[in-house]
């Protein structure tokens, strides 16, 4: 008899191989019905949004001398807050500078979402324990799901390349745009999968994922703003597409990087994924509460708990976004008042009054709905996901009835965004009394207190989607913020009838702090918000729990 090493296990005794056959093809199946929706959506919007610019650049650049795109590029509040302006003159140049960071946030964080959903939320909700069963294996899983938003994401980034050929633009700067917007879309995913596999929640893992792309955002701006630190555009996606800088020197090297950030990443995932057990994770999150704990033992202390933490992370990003604006108020002004035309511009899009400090931070206080009501919508869509996932049944098997519990959820999640609010209204203040300007507390609290209605708005919407529309609850929720805002600036842009601009709840707030309070539209947006959630409320105590 005789003894030896056991030999190291293979690629596919680990899992690492995805099954061939029926199996994984029911599994690829699987993953593309989880995310075609958002897929689809996702790029119809990067398609969009840079072939309307581009179109439009034709007219602009007749409109502003050269003069005037000089003094843009050397303002160093802009190339903060979009990047550095090069190839204005191009109509791709001036694209990839006034969309590209935006869409590629949204592709990013869509895809990390995507991906810490389709894997950690099955997972956790014990819905992959059938399919783990059999002959798949949870690092063989894991990769096809990741190989359907690798496609999905080369699917927006493609679109987003054709959008740009179509309205006219050069054909190089057009596909390497469209594969940086591409391959940040794989980076986030590659980093929700990842984040999946450390974090046994899927909560923490999504914010684990899009903590880190904001905080590569926030690197892209520190490095724009900051010469000295302009290596830290090699840390994050977003750098990358100013490095690359499409329609002007069209370098593939950040492109490259790209690339390798992503195959480092989802190595990382599958090794992860192949040494942990199913519904575990190596990176346990902290405070964990024992049973019996006070906050556990009322509903008002549970709703606490189940929402003071993504307030917590909403709050960090949305302070430094305002506190950025209000440290840049002087230098934006100043900036608009030396060059009127293009406050004349802005405000023909919906931005009037920019001259002045409470011009500009009413203008940009407008802004604050769509995070703080893309908040509220995720809340709501949480119950939802713990509905379905039973993690209610043990609670609504009390004395407790679901409007009760529903009620209470809400009244904290309305705390939560008007303490995300009063956050950005002083975070707004601080950094403008730190450069001088004119803004007290009380004109940036008032500014940012007039978007809660709309964010209102959001939260009944929400609530009616959890009892008629249970599965579209966030994407319901968050359109009257996010597609009102885009409505009104298209109205305001494209000169639509002013019944189609009135559509949007953005049209009926009046920019505070520099104007007074439009009353009736205050009132009829907090009138809709109460029909929503009170249409929401009933349904929700008359329809049949799902999971």
């Amino acid at each position: 008899m005789t003894t030896g090493t056991a030999p190291a296990p293979t690629a596919a005794a680990a899992g690492w191989t995805p099954e061939p056959g029926p199996a994984g093809r029911a599994v690829t199946a699987l993953a593309v019905r989880s995310v075609r929706r958002g897929a689809v959506l996702v790029t119809a919007v990067a398609a969009g949004m840079p072939a309307l610019v581009a179109v439009q650049h034709r007219q602009l650049d007749q409109e502003l001398a050269g003069a005037s795109l000089a003094a843009l590029a050397e303002n160093p509040a802009i190339r903060t807050l979009f990047g550095p302006p090069v190839a204005l003159d191009d109509p791709g140049g001036f694209t990839v500078w006034r969309t590209g960071t935006a869409i590629a946030v949204l592709v990013g964080v869509w895809a990390a979402l995507a991906a810490t959903r389709v894997t950690r939320g099955e997972e956790e909700t014990g819905r992959w324990d059938l399919l783990l069963a059999g002959p798949s294996r949870l690092p063989a899983v894991l990769l096809r799901h990741l190989a359907v938003l690798l496609g999905a994401s080369a699917l927006v980034g493609v679109s987003a390349a054709a959008g740009l050929v179509l309205a006219g633009t050069a054909t190089t700067g057009a596909v390497l745009f469209g594969a940086l917007i591409g391959g940040t879309g794989m980076v986030g995913a590659a980093l929700g999968a990842l984040a999946a596999q450390l974090l046994a929640e899927r909560r923490a893992a999504a914010g684990l994922a899009v903590g880190v792309l904001l905080a590569g955002l926030l690197a892209r701006m520190v490095a724009d703003g900051v010469p000295a630190l302009g290596w830290l555009h090699w840390l994050s996606p977003f750098g990358l597409l100013g490095r690359s800088a499409p329609f002007a020197a069209d370098r593939v090297l950040p492109l490259l990087v790209l690339a390798a950030a992503v195959a480092v990443l989802v190595a990382a995932a599958a090794t992860v994924s192949a040494r942990r057990d199913v519904g575990s994770g190596p990176w346990r999150r902290p405070g964990a509460v024992r049973p019996g704990a006070r906050p556990l033992r009322s509903l008002p202390g549970l709703a606490a708990r189940h929402t003071g933490r993504p307030v917590l992370g909403w709050g960090a990003a949305v302070v430094a976004y305002f506190l950025l604006i209000g440290l840049l108020a002087t230098t934006m002004t100043d900036f608009l008042t030396e060059n009127p035309r293009f406050a004349e511009l802005a405000a023909q899009a919906g931005f009037a009054e920019l001259g002045s400090v409470r011009g500009y931070v009413a203008s940009l206080f407008s802004l604050l709905a769509v995070p703080v009501g893309a908040f509220v919508a995720s809340r709501v869509a949480a119950t939802a996901a713990d509905e379905v996932a039973g993690r209610l049944t043990l609670l609504y098997s009390l004395p407790v009835r679901r409007i009760r519990w529903l009620a209470t959820e809400l009244t904290g999640v309305a705390v939560g965004a008007v303490a995300l609010t009063g956050a950005a209204g002083l975070a707004t203040w601080l950094g403008a009394t730190w450069v001088g300007a004119d803004l007290s507390a009380g004109a940036a609290l008032a500014g940012v207190s007039t978007v809660l209605p709309v964010v209102a708005v959001c939260l009944g919407a929400a609530v009616a989607a959890l009892a008629w529309a249970p599965g579209a609850v966030l994407p319901l929720g968050v359109l009257p913020a996010a597609g009102g805002y885009l409505l009104l600036v298209l109205a305001d842009t494209l000169s639509w009838p002013g019944w189609v601009r009135g559509v949007s709840p953005f049209a009926h707030l009046a920019a505070v702090p520099a104007e007074p309070v439009d009353v009736p539209g205050l009132v009829g947006l907090l009138a809709v918000a109460a029909a929503l959630t009170a249409g929401g409320l009933a349904g929700y105590r008359r329809r049949d729990l799902r999971g």
